[in-house]
């Protein structure tokens, strides 16, 4: 990334001073190793340049040039809060695993988002709306999105509405790594895991068995059903659409969004050399229609990250907050200057603005390491978990919520 963005600076600043003469004056100041270079030093080889009767707009020109490539190569190289795991919700033990793959272990920052966001698919630590054995759908079922990105190629592998398969975001990496697609979903996408060699199970316990009997039991309330007869507050249906012209636009979403159903597990790894991936899986809501595929493994939506900035994750209610990508928002507003949690919060404003009563949040990062992080309603208060190495143990973060008070 730098060495191409060297040479272009190098080209511009050529054109500008119009002369190719004058290059070799910028192959001398410009050192091979510019992390070597002090900036003391420049100034003194440019003053030296400028003795040789160099024209003095040539040497402005080249002191901020040389200036700007001398703290770009700075920002990249030095990062003292890198390595990196943050990550949406108190999950303790997935940054703890994502911790040991990226610091102990040598394992690449994709190899850690996957073996940390596993650990809530595998050993079920991370709430009944990751993994196996979650909530279940309007027949009974469990199914799975995830979705797993890199910000230095923007490669994207990601499944929806994943049956019979625990791993789903290693399913997700392997859509990633042996195809040129980005998302797979349904009956196919388990095609595809057998394929690639993963297991099938039953996604059911007993726990998503009785409750689903509950929910039966209870009218099949709450429901994600409008516009339909019979009553789909009052009946679990078949139901029929109802016939009319023109529906108005709501003013409200999700009401079943809480504490108990939000559970999506979003992660960013930044390495230490500054190169990041994130991701994300869950099982969604509980008692969604069958065949609903979430925000989690929609690109710039769930997750976004980009190396030449930072990355964003996201978690709450999907279906409002998909329609309005604010991971790739955050990561947009940063790239223009705002500090993560600026940028989380400018994120989720638009989402407020038409859905004051949602619940969602943003957990943002730089590519240097600053965090942050934004959430609105969720009962008033959110928690996301980081691990630096100045910390001794991953730490939960407790944020206060904006709050829809109409």
């Amino acid at each position: 990334m730098f060495k191409n963005d060297f040479k272009e600076k190098k080209r511009l600043l050529l054109r500008k001073l119009g002369s190719i003469e004058h290059e070799h004056y910028v192959n001398f100041i410009l050192p091979k190793k510019p992390e070597n270079f002090t900036f003391d030093e420049t100034v003194a080889q440019l003053t030296d340049i400028f003795a040789l009767k160099m024209n003095a707009v040539y040497f402005m020109r080249l002191l901020v040039f040389t200036t700007s490539v001398i703290a770009s190569k700075i920002m990249i190289s030095k990062h003292p809060s890198l390595p990196l795991v943050i990550n949406t919700w108190p999950f303790v033990e997935a940054t703890e695993k994502a911790w040991s793959v990226i610091y102990h272990d040598g394992g690449s920052n994709l190899d850690a988002v996957e073996k940390g966001c596993s650990v809530c698919e595998i050993q079920r630590l991370c709430g009944d709306s990751v993994g196996y054995g979650g909530h279940p759908d309007e027949t009974g079922k469990t199914t799975l999105d995830a979705m797993i990105m890199d910000g230095a190629t923007h490669q994207v592998g990601s499944v929806g509405n994943l049956k019979r398969v625990k791993n789903a975001i290693s399913v997700a990496r392997a859509v990633m790594d042996y195809t040129e697609h980005t998302l797979l979903v349904g009956n196919d996408a388990t095609m595809f895991a057998i394929e690639m060699g993963f297991p099938i199970y039953n996604l059911e316990t007993n726990k998503t068995i009785q409750e689903f009997k509950n929910w039966l039991h209870n009218k099949c309330q709450p429901n994600y059903r409008k516009n339909v007869v019979p009553d789909h507050t009052k009946s679990c249906g078949s139901y029929k659409p109802i016939l009319q012209q023109k529906f108005g636009l709501p003013s409200f979403s999700h009401q079943t969004i809480s504490k108990d159903n939000h559970d999506t597990i979003g992660m960013l790894v930044i390495d230490k050399n500054g190169n990041i991936a994130g991701g994300t899986t869950t099982n969604g809501m509980d008692h969604k229609v069958p065949g609903r595929v979430g925000d989690s493994p929609i690109i710039g939506s769930g997750a976004y990250v980009d190396n030449d900035i930072g990355g964003a994750v996201g978690t709450g209610d999907g279906d409002i907050m998909m329609r309005f990508v604010p991971s790739f928002h955050a990561v947009h507003l940063m790239q223009n200057g705002l500090s993560p949690e600026e940028a989380a919060s400018g994120a989720l404003k638009p989402i407020i603005k038409k859905y004051p009563h949602f619940s969602g949040a943003i957990v943002a990062a730089s590519i240097s390491g600053e965090y942050g992080a934004a959430c609105h309603n969720f009962g008033g208060a959110a928690q996301y978990t980081v691990r630096t190495s100045s910390m001794q143990n991953a730490t939960v973060f407790s944020i206060k919520c904006s709050m829809n008070n109409k």
